[in-house]
């Protein structure tokens, strides 16, 4: 699972209406896979990222390069570009599992595919 999905999921269990985003990685094994640089779809992406969910994110995955705000130039510096393209399309979560901050609902994640589907007494 790439970072720029887990960045837009949430937790859906039953009653969990807070703090469910982001939700945190634990026992992870993080792969990196190349992917085509395309700075447009990047630029185009920034805006839809929650920059914070995905600063703290990569600090748990020991990820420290991760400036805390969108750099003002970012749609023309392409450091920060081909950065935030290593962060979000490189960077695979390959296995472990993700859990709700609010709820500690698990949601495993095998072969790079998260589970995001809840048992009928948590919907």
């Amino acid at each position: 699972m790439r970072l720029i999905t887990h960045n837009m999921l949430q937790c859906h269990a039953k009653n969990c209406n807070t703090n469910n985003f982001p939700l945190r990685f634990e026992n992870v094994e993080v792969e990196q896979i190349e992917a085509d640089f395309n700075p447009e779809f990047l630029v185009n992406m920034l805006p839809k990222l929650d920059w914070p969910a995905l600063a703290s994110t990569a600090v748990q995955l020991g990820i420290a390069n991760v400036p805390q705000e969108v750099p003002a130039d970012a749609a023309e510096n392409e450091e920060f570009l081909k950065a935030l393209h290593n962060l979000l399309l490189e960077t695979h979560v390959q296995q472990g599992q993700m859990v709700c901050n609010n709820c500690q609902h698990i949601y495993r994640i095998k072969d790079g595919i998260p589970n995001m589907l809840l048992a009928e007494h948590e919907i």
